[in-house]
């Protein structure tokens, strides 16, 4: 296993930039972006500043969502590349500095993986069967869902099995269990079977160098599976307590912890230990089980992805996230957006209201509804807003150029599970995963000579790498400088809250003299003393305008 000299707290404070492959890059020009791709812009992550790159799955699949239906776990999908590949693009970017941490999707396979497949293969009862959630239905002729549990994608969260050997009148085919798609199975982590294959997983592209691991659904594995299946429906005005307990049937079981506990001891295998991120949609309360050093030591904080332009909103999420990182001994992880929301500048040109933006959505996501430059205004402010935090930071690829949601994808050229499984009421993701621009003409704005394969709008090219590259104000130019001051802030000091400010400011200091001060309000205030830094926006004869922050260093003494 590889051993390294490296800082085994990078992760505290990191910048990490999440890659979603298929849409990042294409070097083959097969429309989807690959891992040639990703070696080939090395440079512009290294010129960026970020300290870590997060890669979105990458694992063989058919796209059923988006690459999370993982056909095998130990593999490199052909379209993206091969293992060569994989290993050719972490030595480069350990060579720029640059830590890797791969998504992993333990809660469900693809209905492809060879698990599943020999499952399908096997009896009712079988040791294959049971690496996964099969149930008799209900009914005389078990036609009916074994429970009325629901799939995140809409609809039943069952599927009845397809031409089952030796089903028949005496013995009706069973269903499966599949908390998102039809096409992914749920895994049974009651199997010990499933355990032990997983830490060979976790080994497995540990020993290939990579640096941690993004845990998909972590809230997810255990569940209580125990006959007769528990029924929502009759535990609906329950389940703020059941979830508060940790005894809700499906989601955020205080036994999920036994499973991260298994894998913490595989990540202290490697020295340095493999850090890891949970992505765990449960209570602020509970987010911290997930992030204790003797789990997966890191849980996302989606807080501020959800929260509306607002500084008392604002404030109140980071002083309650900083006091529970303190509690736990780990640190805080900031996120304004990422493939599975809308992005933040249009977000925030709605009004920043998560319903807001899917009704915009289904109204067609024309750009003509959004406020375009308050949007972005915003944006860039709250950016400089979390950078400035103690903590590490998730920026999601395209965000440092200022990309707006693609709203308006025709719906015949949509690709998310979630817009035909919901019956055609919710759009789904699509549009915050469309390929990236990186020239201002040409095919696809650069992103490969074989065009995309969701639609590029054509307001790309103004926002295209290379029309934002060498521009001063360009959000790609502030990104790349507020990256490079922060290094300074990188420390696990808390903050300190400034006074003297209307409620309608964010404004905080940290250690070594630095400030930062967002107005949320409608009227200007003033900069603190000292030497201004950077700021989102032009400053007003030593006041911070409306939507902007400053950060302004002022030395002890």
């Amino acid at each position: 296993m590889t051993t390294s000299t490296s800082d085994p707290n990078w992760w505290r404070q990191a910048v990490v930039y999440q890659v979603y492959p298929r849409s990042f890059a294409d070097a083959n020009a097969d429309g989807i972006g690959d891992l040639a791709g990703v070696l080939s812009r090395v440079d512009y992550l290294s010129d960026l500043g970020v300290d870590a790159v997060w890669l979105s799955p990458f694992y063989p699949s058919a796209l059923a969502d988006g690459g999370y239906d993982v056909d095998d776990y130990c593999d490199v999908d052909p379209k993206l590349g091969t293992l060569a590949d994989f290993d050719a693009m972490v030595a480069a970017l350990h060579e720029a500095g640059i830590k890797v941490i791969v998504d992993i999707v333990p809660n469900h396979t693809s209905d492809r993986h060879a698990w599943f497949r020999e499952a399908l293969a096997s009896e009712p009862g079988s040791a294959a069967r049971d690496r996964y959630i099969f149930r008799d239905g209900k009914g005389p002729d078990g036609s009916l869902p074994p429970s009325d549990w629901e799939s995140n994608f809409g609809g039943p969260a069952w599927q009845r099995v397809p031409d089952e050997p030796g089903a028949g009148d005496d013995r009706p085919a069973q269903w499966y269990l599949h908390l998102f798609a039809p096409e992914q199975p749920d895994l049974n982590w009651d199997n010990r079977q499933v355990r032990d294959d997983f830490l060979e997983i976790l080994r497995f592209w540990g020993d290939r160098g990579v640096d941690g691991f993004r845990v998909d659904v972590a809230h997810g594995l255990a569940k209580d599976l125990t006959e007769p299946l528990a029924t929502l429906g009759d535990l609906a005005e329950h389940a703020v307590d059941l979830t508060l307990s940790g005894k809700h049937p499906i989601w955020d079981r205080d036994d999920v912890h036994d499973i991260y506990r298994e894998w913490r001891k595989v990540f202290d295998e490697y020295d340095p230990p493999l850090a890891a991120v949970a992505e765990a949609w449960v209570l602020p309360s509970r987010r911290g089980r997930y992030a204790s050093p003797e789990g997966l030591g890191q849980a996302f904080n989606f807080d501020l992805l959800e929260a509306e332009w607002s500084a008392e909103g604002f404030r109140t999420i980071i002083t309650r996230n900083l006091d529970e990182v303190a509690e736990t001994g780990t640190s805080s992880t900031w996120v304004l957006s990422n493939h599975d929301v809308v992005r933040h500048p249009s977000r925030y040109g709605l009004g920043g209201d998560r319903d807001r933006c899917d009704a915009w959505l289904l109204d067609g996501g024309s750009r003509d509804e959004v406020d375009l430059e308050r949007g972005l205004r915003r944006a860039r402010a709250a950016t400089m807003l979390i950078l400035a935090l103690p903590g590490s930071t998730y920026l999601y690829q395209g965000e440092e150029l200022g990309l707006h949601e693609v709203g308006d994808i025709p719906d015949a050229e949509r690709q998310d599970p979630t817009w035909q499984r919901s019956g055609h009421t919710r759009k789904g993701r699509d549009g915050a995963r469309v390929p990236l621009p990186w020239t201002q003409a040409g095919p696809s704005y650069g992103f490969g000579e074989g065009g995309a394969h969701l639609p590029q709008p054509d307001w790309f090219g103004p926002v295209s790498v290379e029309a934002e590259r060498d521009d001063p104000d360009s959000t790609l130019s502030l990104y790349r400088e507020a990256l490079r001051l922060r290094r300074a802030l990188q420390t696990d000091e808390q903050l300190t809250w400034l006074a003297d400010y209307p409620e309608s400011v964010v404004a905080f200091s940290r250690p070594g003299g630095w400030q930062s001060v967002t107005n949320m309000g409608s009227d200007p205030v003033a900069l603190p003393e000292g030497e201004p830094l950077l700021a989102s926006g032009p400053l007003e004869g030593g006041f911070v305008p409306p939507d902007t922050t400053a950060w302004v260093h002022r030395p002890a003494g």
